[in-house]
């Protein structure tokens, strides 16, 4: 059940991202710029901007992306409600609010953003993203392909008005409660993605970084992979910790990459490497991240045996 008025959105939208260029045309040229700016040896630099007039700016920009948030979640709320019956038409228009939400909070935001590996955005599998900011969402809602789930513990349901919608739009849930929970948890996760021939998103750190460097990852998602045997994507997101700080109410003009990674096959993974298979991934992932958003002890060897899998 689509409506006009979201075609036109999303007309709107496109017309402000390619206004002059291509967004992968933009996104390099103001890369270049910066790369001249860049101090040598830095990654993810940025020139922070704390004149008074752009930190109003700022806070203006959070409090519009929140007045925007509520009425695209009152209006999808509306249509999941009108489609009660047919819970995979409501998870479709989960997709749908996502895509239009997400890629309108970042419009309003203002980051400039590049992605690279779009080529592997449309495969179905089990996506996975580092998680550092608020803006990780928004970049995942934006940017993961129709058909995909999200997963999230089953308190999610008292936050206010989203958690409904989340609810509503047959995402998943899982209790955490206790290891035995969790497991079964995933287990009923991965038969349900198989089931509804789905795609999944999932953080595997199980929470926010405060320092924006990588934690290490739960089993959860490799237990899923077990199950399903779909291919894990990694998306690896970057600049985000920059440009919305822990416990701050200001989105600084940080630059974003959001960079997907070749498929990683697990269709002949065994139970008992779990341990082995997270470090792997978890490996890769860091070795795809700038310096400063590494783990403190990474030493690259586990990664190269990704590319050997």
């Amino acid at each position: 059940m689509d409506f006009w008025s979201v075609g036109r959105l999303e007309s709107c939208f496109e017309t402000n991202f390619r206004s002059s260029g291509t967004p992968a045309q933009q996104q390099k040229s103001t890369a270049a710029a910066e790369q001249q700016r860049k101090p040598a040896g830095t990654e993810c630099w940025y020139e922070d901007d704390d004149r008074l007039w752009t930190v109003i700016l700022s806070v203006l920009r959070i409090v519009v992306c929140f007045l925007a948030m509520m009425g695209t979640t009152a209006v999808w709320a509306v249509v999941m409600v009108v489609l009660l019956p047919w819970p995979y038409e409501r998870m479709r228009q989960g997709n749908l609010y996502g895509h239009v939400t997400g890629r309108m909070l970042m419009w309003i935001l203002g980051n400039p953003i590049t992605i690279e590996g779009s080529e592997y955005a449309n495969t179905r599998g089990i996506y996975i993203c580092n998680h550092a900011s608020p803006l990780d969402i928004f970049l995942v809602m934006w940017l993961t392909p129709s058909g995909t789930v999200g997963i999230a513990k089953k308190e999610i349901i008292w936050y206010p008005l989203f958690g409904q919608l989340y609810v509503l739009a047959n995402h998943l849930r899982i209790d955490r409660s206790n290891p035995t929970a969790a497991i079964q948890s995933m287990n009923e996760v991965a038969r349900a993605v198989v089931r509804k021939n789905l795609s999944l998103i999932i953080f595997p750190e199980g929470t926010r970084s405060k320092t924006g460097r990588l934690l290490p990852f739960k089993k959860g998602f490799v237990h899923i992979a077990l199950q399903s045997k779909l291919p894990i994507i990694p998306m690896i997101v970057t600049g985000t910790h920059l440009a919305w700080r822990k416990n701050s109410l200001r989105v600084r003009p940080a630059p974003l990459t959001v960079k997907y990674l070749p498929p990683i096959k697990t269709d002949d993974w065994e139970a008992h490497k779990i341990n082995e298979y997270v470090d792997m991934v978890h490996a890769l992932y860091a070795k795809h991240l700038p310096e400063p958003q590494r783990p403190l002890d990474f030493d690259g060897s586990n990664s190269d045996k990704s590319s050997k899998t």
